[in-house]
């Protein structure tokens, strides 16, 4: 399709979807990301905004560097790591294809959360992702609702996103769950929702609600957010100490869940 004549992400999205294009989607913006369709069906995003499948299996722990190091000498091509990461048990098939799911989302609800720009369609780029993927019309209004959900109970997520929340006062009656524990450790005044995700590998919107959660016990309190546009936090991609794997990876207001089209020279069509 001619990618100059949608009006936003989501129509062309559609669009590539009812054409079964195969191929990558670069979107500019803060933070923009990279969309990779199979047959018009979203296999894999990639954003700066949040951690990619891949960070979700080192950064957590779930699969060794040496191990997926040797996975990576062994396939090469990313679009047939996911397989090969199976065949040697580092994990299994269903949790493989609920991690690569998840990030697709969870990039989706972060692209959402920064400032509109253009894109342009290239030819495909392989990737660790899901086969066959994620429907787009799926994708755009499961982001509508966590931006929904949020709104109601926190405020604009983008303000939450660019919030630094510092530990509070308030004492919980028995111990927290691990999965609270872990975030309340990351949180010091300085690191926002995001920071936190890729320090412990999980995605954005779950450590955001984890957040909130933590605000109604008292845990934590909200610092004062950075300027819209301004200058994003700095957790790295990949956990200190971490060798950054090749091959495999990684919608703006309220109401609308992908970024509008700027159009630009150097758009080309499907």
């Amino acid at each position: 399709m001619n990618a100059s004549a949608a009006r936003n992400l989501p129509a062309l999205l559609l669009g590539l979807r009812e054409e079964e294009f195969s191929g990558t989607v670069r979107v500019t913006g803060t933070p923009g990301g990279t969309i990779h369709l199979r047959a018009g069906l979203v296999g894999a995003m990639e954003t700066p905004g949040a951690p990619t499948a891949t960070s979700a299996l080192l950064t957590s722990g779930r699969i060794g560097d040496e191990a997926w190091l040797a996975a990576c000498a062994a396939q090469r091509d990313p679009d047939l790591l996911g397989e090969r990461l199976v065949a040697d048990g580092l994990v299994g098939a269903a949790e493989l294809e609920v991690i690569c799911t998840a990030a697709v989302f969870d990039a989706a609800f972060a692209m959402s959360l920064g400032a509109p720009g253009s894109w342009e369609l290239s030819a495909p780029e392989p990737t660790l992702g899901i086969r066959p993927g994620v429907e787009p019309r799926q994708l755009t209004d499961e982001t509508t609702r966590r931006i929904a959900l949020l709104s109601r109970v926190w405020g604009p997520p983008g303000e939450l996103a660019r919030a630094r929340p510092t530990p509070g006062t308030g004492v919980v009656e028995g111990p927290l769950s691990g999965r609270h524990e872990d975030v309340l450790n990351q949180v010091n005044g300085r690191r926002t929702a995001r920071d936190i995700a890729f320090a412990l590998g999980r995605g954005l919107y779950a450590v955001m609600l984890d957040l909130i959660r933590m605000e109604t016990l008292g845990l934590l309190r909200w610092g004062t957010p950075t300027a819209p546009g301004g200058r994003p936090s700095t957790a790295p991609r990949v956990t200190p100490g971490r060798t950054s794997a090749t091959g495999p990876p990684p919608v703006p207001s309220r109401t609308e869940p992908l970024p509008r089209r700027k159009p630009r020279g150097g758009e080309r069509g499907g």
